[in-house]
């Protein structure tokens, strides 16, 4: 407790514990000590005799008069730290000096922490003695930590770790929310309202004005997204980069090339639309990549590959090919439907890039020339038999709904990535219409897709959300049919996930589900043992559910309107008695 004090050569406990031991007289040694450590001012020794008649013990005296002292040191640790003075940090060095050796002492610490906490260059060895000693670390101003964590990654990576482990848990977790719906969905919050959140301010916080830490944690978010391929961590690199950008750090701002773009982009995401001046900017951004200055394009591509940019991305790429359709315009005339496609190309090729270390952007002329062509022929297949409904019985022809799709479609969207979001959006746009024939023609194509992307959980948790839309149509065998057995029963058991989100659908729909067809959903979805706790615990929910429902009373049928037999009667006019004048 009293560590320290001989260095600065003041008595401590150990000191009038030897002095009692050896004196002949203890209250005169007792009285001498006193004075000697006491308060050396001559106007308090007249008082302190005052403080007694009052029975205010000594401790409780020179203890206010310690702490008063120390808040009164530490505010003008902070006012020397603020001034302009150009010996400011000379003289808390020297401070530091000073007090450095009660760093240990509870009642001194603070005043050590806040003298290290000011200075811009803690001397290396104090800040090893801090780094080596677990409770002075811990207790030590994120300031200090900064200064520590930028020569010893791996510490600094412990401290983020867990950081990114929680980012990625909250992720996930939002997928799988009990919340099925087309408006609150995972996109919903909007750019700021995410970097509100505790990861990302934690980060910036440990990160403050630091280059250097700031480019480990990106080392970190790379690494990281090579190794899981989990696009979250793409997420995470935007957010934290805006977030230093809504501080104004303009020490990282500025010497990070993707910032521009990423503001820029920032804006079409709060907006789910890039528009035509926009567009222009991006691409000035991508045109700008200079030669020798290629690895950018990896950063960039990263940037894309976020989620919440892709989604953007496509969302207005089908609006584009909307706008197209109307004005018989083809696909590879529009420049904005063009750069679109080539900012897709270059987030979905995100992981090759970075993991190959090629930094070229990649061209993908198939989506343009034969995926976009057949994915506007299901659209004219679509629109024609619409049309062909609407009109009057002797005019229709014999026309039925296409069952099968375009060869190229379905072989692009098995084999090219951005095809395949193509694809999946536009799933998702006609589930938003609630064009039932066009998803039970789409949804069994969906099984093969590359990489397995219909069944990833950012496609699901949407896909689950635009089918309560359709919440009438579970009502029809066909309508299950395609949504469960031709398409989320063919991958339930192998996929957990997609076990997840199929009693998702199931929990929130039930009601709506033929009963003979639920019972046998419930049946199929019955979890294996050795299934994770969630999938269980939906289970159970869904059948708690079911339970109840059976238990409930049936609700009494409203009593028959009781029918008098009255009809109406037709009242002849009345005929005026008074003659006409």
């Amino acid at each position: 407790m009293f560590a320290g004090l001989p260095e600065l050569g003041i008595s401590n406990g150990e000191d009038l514990k030897e002095t009692l031991t050896n004196c002949t007289e203890p209250l005169k040694a007792i009285d001498q000590f006193q004075t000697e450590n006491g308060v050396l001012l001559p106007s308090l020794q007249s008082a302190l005799p005052f403080l007694d008649l009052h029975g205010t013990p000594r401790l409780e005296f020179h203890q206010s008069v310690f702490d008063e002292l120390r808040d009164k040191l530490m505010e003008r640790v902070a006012t020397i730290a603020e001034g302009k003075e150009e010996d400011r940090y000379s003289k808390l060095e020297e401070l530091l000096e000073k007090s450095f050796p009660l760093v240990k002492m509870p009642s001194i610490q603070p005043v050590v922490m806040q003298v290290m906490k000011h200075l811009p260059k803690v001397p290396e060895k104090k800040l090893k003695q801090v780094m080596s000693d677990k409770e002075l670390y811990s207790v030590c101003a994120v300031e200090v930590k900064r200064q520590i964590w930028q020569d010893n990654q791996a510490l600094f990576g412990d401290e983020v770790s867990p950081l990114l482990k929680q980012y990625i848990v909250e992720k996930e977790a939002a997928l799988f929310s009990s919340d099925l719906s087309v408006l609150h969905n995972f996109f919903s919050l909007s750019p700021k309202t995410r970097r509100q959140g505790e990861v990302v301010l934690k980060l910036t916080q440990m990160i403050g004005k630091n280059v250097k830490l700031y480019d480990m944690v990106l080392q970190f978010l790379r690494t990281l997204f090579l190794r899981t391929r989990n696009v979250h961590y793409c997420t995470l690199r935007a957010e934290l980069l805006m977030s230093l950008h809504d501080l104004d750090i303009s020490e990282i701002c500025s010497v990070d090339p993707c910032h521009k773009f990423t503001w820029c982009l920032d804006a079409c995401i709060r907006e789910k639309f890039v528009d035509a001046k926009r567009a222009r900017e991006l691409q000035g951004f991508l045109d700008g990549v200079k030669k020798g200055q290629e690895q950018v394009l990896g950063d960039l591509s990263m940037i894309l590959c976020d989620p919440f940019a892709s989604n953007t991305l496509v969302l207005s790429t089908v609006r584009n090919l909307q706008e197209l359709l109307g004005q018989d315009a083809l696909p590879r005339d529009s420049p904005d439907l063009l750069l679109l496609l080539r900012m897709l190309c270059l987030g979905q090729g995100a992981w090759d890039m970075i993991d190959s270390q090629v930094f070229k952007e990649p061209r993908d002329l198939e989506v343009v020339t034969r995926f976009l062509p057949a994915m506007l022929s299901v659209v004219v297949d679509d629109y024609t038999f619409t049309v062909e409904q609407k009109l009057p019985n002797e005019e229709k022809s014999s026309l039925t709904y296409p069952s099968t799709l375009p060869e190229a479609f379905s072989k692009l969207l098995l084999e090219n990535r951005v095809a395949c979001e193509m694809g999946l959006y536009y799933t998702l746009h006609i589930a938003k219409l609630r064009n039932k024939n066009a998803l039970q023609r789409l949804l069994p194509a969906l099984v093969e897709s590359h990489n397995d992307m219909s069944f990833g959980d950012i496609f699901l948790h949407l896909l689950t959300g635009h089918l309560t839309l359709l919440s009438e149509e579970f009502g029809t065998e066909d309508f299950c049919s395609a949504v469960f057995d031709r398409f989320l029963l063919t991958s339930f058991s192998s996929k957990e996930n997609v076990h997840r989100h199929a009693l998702r659908l199931l929990l929130h729909l039930h009601r709506k589900v033929l009963p003979s067809r639920l019972e046998s959903l419930v049946k199929t979805l019955e979890p294996p043992k050795q299934s994770s706790e969630p999938v269980r615990e939906l289970y159970t929910q869904l059948t708690e559910k079911l339970d109840s429902q059976k238990k409930s009373p049936p609700t009494a049928p409203e009593p028959p309107t009781l029918d008098l037999g009255l009809h109406p009667v037709t009242v002849p006019p009345a005929v005026p008695t008074t003659p006409p004048l």
